[in-house]
């Protein structure tokens, strides 16, 4: 039996007994078939293939856990001898070979011959006590035992140089690659943020995106992205059978449909007009205006949807009295109703709403007959709900009005002479081309109407100075005035405007066409009304001492006081690439430039074909506009030759290039004098004439080069005539 050491210390004792006669020499390298054979020994004997599912070797005779293949030492060779056993050393086993071979003449108990060149197996002496008096195997260290199949790092364990065996290293398992994860984050995007971000495109760029994919295609056509269709803005462009198809799909979501100018439905109606409005049920604003529909349609939508709330069908022809008494009867909640330019409808069926629709705010019903029904406009000053009522181009005279304001046979007052009556809610009139009315029926709004804030009376040829002589007095709140094409009135009905309680809130005059207006009736208006945005003179007697009075007011008014907000300014970052990167200029050293906000337009003049008006009134708007620091500026509409100039200007002003503005301001008025003198008699006509060119040459080359100087776009020109002609 061959000795076995039990111990790392043997060795020492076992090479000092022997001395020169222990030799470990490096085995030979085996080569091909040899090597792989040797390889496939060791595999079969490891341990580790337990932990990887796998069957040991057949020879292999395993005496416990995690136990190792047994050493076979030969006997029959001389002790100093060399051994002739293929086995390869390592540094982790001292040398020694751990090649689990067997060899045939396996020495017995009687062989006490030793041989020092066969392998060497260490056996802890609690291994042999546990195996037997003779153990073939040694179990493994604790930390170089296999570790179950659950654990989640299989890596190879670290064991001691002194104790490390070939053998009894386990095997790495492979792990795969983990491919790196494609993440969708369109399809995992919860449903409600994919309907958000929808909700930043407009109804056209929708419908694009919807020729994307089949889920884009669900996704703009759900229903919350329409709960307003509008289709305003791009009824041309889309098809009808998209138009319906969207009507379909999003109709219950739907609350506000818009349908103005859609003409594409006219056949569509027939067909799907009642699968519409079936699925739109919900709707509160409905507009039909400019559509042609027929009034099978209109009924179903009426009848599908009782919450209706606003209601506007503008120039529908189908629109008669049948359809007003259906929306009597089905839409109780109604407040603001337009039926203006109906051929079919009149009072009648108007009177079916008056009476159901208690809520009712607005009326506008231009261009209908019936007006001087007693019995109607008697409701309507029973009720007392109305705030906003357009009858223009209607059949109204002044009866109608009394009835209106003053009702049937009211109380009069001795002392005064006028109607003891409630006053009306009415905050919004427009009379326009009732040309029935005269004065006595302006009149009876007086002291009736004290919430009124915006008057139409437009093209009413009868009326003279003598009707709004009171309805000043008695409107403190009125701030849109609309007097067009009235030429009885004169400048004393401006100048008692401008001493009316209204001046403060006064906003957008309308005298257009009034052509025995002038300086006189608008200078007081433009001295006591601060709060002006919008006065339309057109056609007037007015002059440039408007214009210059109007720029002097903006002017003051702009100057800074203790109450006004300060300047906005705009902070801009400085770019980078501007100035050379130095250390005081690097990018996170740039240094904020505030530029003030462009100047807003706090006035709107229209003075065109005003035969008083000159340039020497457009250049002091234009000079004013251009000084430095303003925040307000006037916007003019004036003559079709001097239009162009102004824009430019305009622009100029409004992008802070303001030293552009003056010197196009400049240039124009050198032309403009140059033009003059062109005119004037006497000698010096040929250099006048030559001095007019150069001087229109150079305002067109400031006006048409943005600026001037060396990066502005010139004009090309020929040089004169063309040669060929």
């Amino acid at each position: 039996m061959p000795e076995v050491l039990n111990e790392p210390s043997d060795l020492s004792s076992l090479a000092e007994t022997h001395g020169e006669a222990l030799r470990f020499e490096e085995p030979v390298k085996l080569k091909g078939r040899k090597r792989f054979i040797q390889s496939l020994q060791r595999i079969s004997s490891s341990p580790s293939l337990a932990r990887m599912g796998r069957a040991p070797s057949s020879s292999y005779r395993t005496g416990g856990k995690a136990s190792m293949s047994c050493v076979s030492l030969a006997s029959n060779y001389s002790a100093y001898g060399p051994s002739h056993h293929n086995h390869s050393s390592s540094q982790t086993s001292v040398g020694f070979s751990t090649a689990p071979t067997s060899v045939v003449t396996t020495p017995g108990p009687e062989s006490q011959t030793f041989d020092f060149d066969s392998r060497i197996r260490i056996i802890s002496q609690s291994s042999s006590t546990q195996a037997g008096p003779n153990p073939l195997t040694a179990p493994l260290p604790v930390k170089a035992r296999s570790i179950s199949k659950e654990a989640q790092l299989p890596t190879a364990l670290e064991v001691p140089d002194d104790y490390a065996d070939h053998s009894s290293k386990p095997l790495l398992e492979v792990v795969p690659e983990r491919k790196p994860r494609t993440i969708d984050f369109w399809g995992e995007m919860p449903n409600e943020i994919k309907v958000h971000i929808f909700r930043f495109l407009n109804p056209r760029e929708i419908i694009c995106c919807s020729a994307v994919s089949r889920s884009w295609h669900e996704m703009c056509f759900d229903g919350q992205l329409w709960a307003e269709l509008d289709t305003q803005d791009y009824y041309r462009d889309i098809p009808s059978m998209s138009l319906v198809r969207l009507m379909t799909a999003a109709g219950p979501f739907v609350r506000d449909l818009n349908l103005r100018g859609c003409h594409q439905l006219g056949d569509r109606w027939a067909t799907h007009g009642q699968a519409m409005a079936e699925a739109c049920r919900n709707l509160q604003s409905f507009s039909l205006e400019d559509c042609r529909i027929d009034l099978s349609s209109v009924r179903y939508f009426l009848l599908q949807n009782s919450r209706l709330v606003h209601i506007n069908f503008c120039r529908v022809p189908a629109i008669n009295n049948s359809a007003m008494r259906i929306i009597a009867q089905g839409c109780p909640l109604l407040e603001s109703l337009n039926v203006s330019w109906c051929p079919h409808l009149d009072t009648q069926g108007l009177h079916k709403i008056i009476e159901s629709c208690s809520n009712l705010k607005e009326l506008r019903a231009s261009e209908t007959r019936g007006w001087d029904d007693k019995n109607f406009l008697s409701d309507i000053f029973k009720r007392n709900m109305l705030q906003r009522l357009f009858i223009d181009r209607s059949d109204a005279d002044d009866e109608s009005l009394q009835v209106l304001f003053q009702g049937c046979d009211p109380e009069i007052d001795p002392l005064t002479g006028q109607a003891i009556v409630p006053t009306r809610k009415f905050r919004h009139l427009n009379l326009s081309r009732c040309t029935r009315i005269t004065d006595k029926g302006i009149k009876y709004m007086s002291q009736n109407v004290p919430l009124l804030a915006g008057l139409q009376v437009s093209q009413l040829v009868n009326l003279t100075d003598g009707a709004f002589k009171q309805l000043f007095e008695d409107t403190p709140l009125l701030t849109h005035l609309d007097m067009e094409q009235i030429d009885d009135i004169t400048n004393s009905t401006l100048q008692k405007l401008a001493q009316s309680p209204c001046t403060p809130v006064l906003q957008h005059l309308n005298i257009s066409y009034c052509e025995n207006l002038g300086d006189t009736g608008m200078l007081p208006i433009i001295k006591n009304c601060p709060e002006l945005r919008t006065v339309q003179m057109d056609n007037t007697r007015v002059s440039d001492l408007v214009l210059a009075e109007a720029a002097a007011q903006v002017r003051q008014r702009d100057q800074p006081s203790p109450n006004r907000p300060p300047i906005p300014t705009i902070i801009t970052p400085q770019d980078p690439m501007a100035t050379p990167i130095t250390p005081s200029s690097s990018p996170q050293h740039h240094q904020q430039q505030q530029q003030p906000a462009p100047p807003k337009i706090a006035l709107h003049l229209e003075v065109y074909d005003c035969q008083n008006v000159t340039w020497t009134g457009i250049r002091e708007i234009m000079s004013r506009n251009a000084e430095p620091s303003r925040t307000r500026i006037i916007n003019l509409k004036c003559f079709y030759g001097y239009q162009p100039t102004f824009d430019e200007h305009l622009k100029r002003i409004q992008t802070n290039r303001r030293e552009n503005a003056e010197r196009l301001e400049r240039k124009w008025a050198e032309y403009m004098i140059a033009s003059e003198e062109v005119g004037a008699g006497g000698a010096g006509a040929r250099r006048r004439r030559r001095r007019a060119r150069e001087a229109a040459m150079g305002w067109v080359d400031e006006e048409e080069g943005g600026g001037g100087g060396r990066g502005g776009r010139r004009r090309a020109r020929s040089g004169g005539a063309c040669a060929v002609m």
